[in-house]
């Protein structure tokens, strides 16, 4: 697998609390990447490994440096913190303004990304929390290189609507045309609903249902549990058995179920594209002395 992108049409519905939860039950190395261009929110919610505050100088922003000269995979490391649990972050930006830094980086940032999984140093795969994509944010330029695209959304009807016309969107963006079924199409469009456990599964299917006959091209791939109390638990703000909590719970069985849906067909992608970057190399020759990239 490689890059995953989390995003929500307009709102609130909680997409950075379904990023971290995902990454933190994801059952590969992952690096949690905050790319939301109107700022990121872990470096005010969440602790550093070594107790303290997360640096804000050190992600999205000291990476804007590092990309416009080339950025190889493996350079995201250094840019890159611990949280108190272990989960590797790239701290976002600080306000919007700062986003202007980044301008014509992201397909950069979207390749360095999607490469990542197969790095032979330290491979991982990639959560990246997009925030909100109603309107013209630059953020949407990572899609094309992702493997899956994640639409988190609340389940009220205006939210559904919403989720509806925005996969549509995107499957007219990304693949050129909505689809009467969800299909391979690099990047799969996902929904994720956020909602109540009691009906979750009778919810998802009638969404499911809805994203089919408008041919979006989407479909859901799960839900995950509306439960304030585990979110502020993920956050550091209160105490009790994160694992136990409803969140987390529903959050294994997201990832349980993308990897078994989708992990087996990523695989043979992912050997297809390397076998074909080998080939090509041996055709291109050896690279010229002295010009080795680094960390």
């Amino acid at each position: 697998m490689a890059l995953i992108a989390l995003a929500a049409d307009k709102g609130s519905p909680g997409v950075t609390t379904a990023a971290v939860a995902l990454a933190a039950v994801w059952p590969r190395r992952v690096l949690l990447a905050e790319t939301d261009p109107a700022g990121g929110d872990l470096v005010y919610r969440s602790a550093a490994a070594h107790g303290g505050p997360l640096n804000p100088n050190t992600g999205m922003l000291s990476i804007a440096a590092t990309a416009r000269r080339g950025l190889v995979p493996d350079q995201l490391w250094d840019h890159v913190q611990p949280l108190s649990g272990g989960l590797e972050v790239l701290v976002g930006l600080g306000v919007a303004e700062q986003a202007a830094g980044l301008a014509g980086l992201w397909p950069t940032l979207g390749r360095a990304f999607a490469s990542l999984a197969d790095s032979p140093n330290a491979p991982a795969d990639v959560i990246a929390d997009c925030g909100r994509i109603s309107g013209d944010t630059p953020a949407v330029e990572l899609f094309p290189h992702a493997s899956l695209v994640l639409l988190i959304s609340r389940t009220e009807p205006e939210a559904l609507a919403r989720v509806r016309d925005r996969a549509a969107a995107l499957a007219g963006k990304l693949h050129g045309g909505s689809r009467g079924a969800a299909t391979l199409n690099s990047p799969v469009i996902g929904v994720v609903l956020v909602a109540d456990p009691g009906n979750a599964a009778k919810l998802a299917g009638q969404v499911n249902d809805m994203l089919v006959h408008a041919q979006t091209g989407a479909r859901v791939v799960g839900t995950l549990a509306d439960d304030p109390a585990g979110a502020e638990q993920l956050a550091g703000r209160r105490r009790g058995r994160l694992d136990k909590s409803l969140l987390i719970r529903s959050a294994r069985k997201v990832t349980a179920d993308v990897y078994q849906q989708y992990g087996a067909a990523w695989a043979a992608q992912q050997q297809a594209a390397q076998a074909q970057a080998v080939q090509q190399q041996a055709h291109a020759g050896p690279p010229p002395q002295g010009h080795g990239a680094g960390r």
